[in-house]
């Protein structure tokens, strides 16, 4: 177990419906991450954008970026996380994939589609919860507008931190910067958000606001409107003192998501 886990949060611009592309910016900014890095957090949609074109983009499972993910983690001996559009049995998926270094995959299809864009027209929606346990960390993945609802975050499953990769616009940035530090307050836990910035093929901008949050909503790490790599460190110590001192979870209410 790690009781102190080292976290990279990659807050980059991205090349409209480009995989290559972006997997060749991304490798350069992930080759030049410290080697004490233990997760690499990339944003929603890395190798595209935030797009709706899944039947043109949309990779298989046994893919060319699912193969590069694979590769990068081995090399850098880091878990490496963020989501991709994904066909599988007919159906476009906006799936979070984790990735370790021994090259198990692990998946969470996003549940919230964004239908203002029309995402939930072109993407089938993930039907459950997906908790990832990781060097003795349990991290709920969630993407993007997931974050906006907070009973498929509850902390029922007695996990450590919540991930969350986005493409969250520059309009709604202060959402997303309140709802992300509420995630940590409510659930005891640390919250973790990764967003882009840069303007997408829509022109729409997006201008970050990566952070990590303790329990106690306390800002760990932020970054501005600038393509920066980030690197916070989340301390299973602090985490376990403040659940004993301030024990919330245990008046939580009891229910289960159907």
């Amino acid at each position: 177990m790690e009781k102190t886990l080292n976290i990279s949060l990659l807050q980059t611009h991205l090349h409209w419906e480009n995989p290559v592309a972006n997997r060749s910016h991304l490798e350069s900014q992930i080759r030049a991450i410290s080697e004490e890095t233990h997760i690499i957090i990339l944003p929603e949609m890395f190798t595209t954008g935030f797009s709706m074109n899944a039947a043109n983009l949309a990779e298989s499972m046994d893919g060319d970026s699912i193969n590069w993910l694979v590769n990068m983690a081995k090399e850098k001996n880091a878990a490496i996380c963020g989501s991709l559009i994904i066909k599988e049995n007919n159906y476009y998926y906006n799936r979070f994939l984790f990735v370790t270094p021994a090259g198990e995959v692990k998946q969470y299809d996003k549940r919230h589609t964004f239908n203002m864009a029309g995402e939930g027209d072109t993407y089938q929606t993930g039907d459950k919860q997906v908790v990832v346990e990781y060097v003795g960390w349990k991290f709920m993945v969630q993407v993007c507008y997931d974050l906006r609802f907070p009973v498929f975050a509850r902390n029922t499953e007695n996990y450590d931190a919540l991930i969350y990769v986005a493409n969250w616009p520059k309009p709604r940035v202060a959402a997303w910067d309140a709802l992300l530090k509420a995630r940590a307050i409510e659930n005891m836990s640390y919250a973790i958000g990764v967003n882009r910035v840069g303007l997408d093929g829509n022109g729409l901008e997006y201008i970050g606001h990566s952070a990590v949050y303790n329990v106690l909503g306390d800002e760990v790490a932020f970054a501005k409107a600038e393509e920066k790599t980030i690197t916070a460190s989340l301390s299973k110590t602090h985490l376990n003192r403040m659940r004993a001192k301030l024990p919330f979870l245990q008046d939580k209410d009891d229910f289960k998501l159907l």
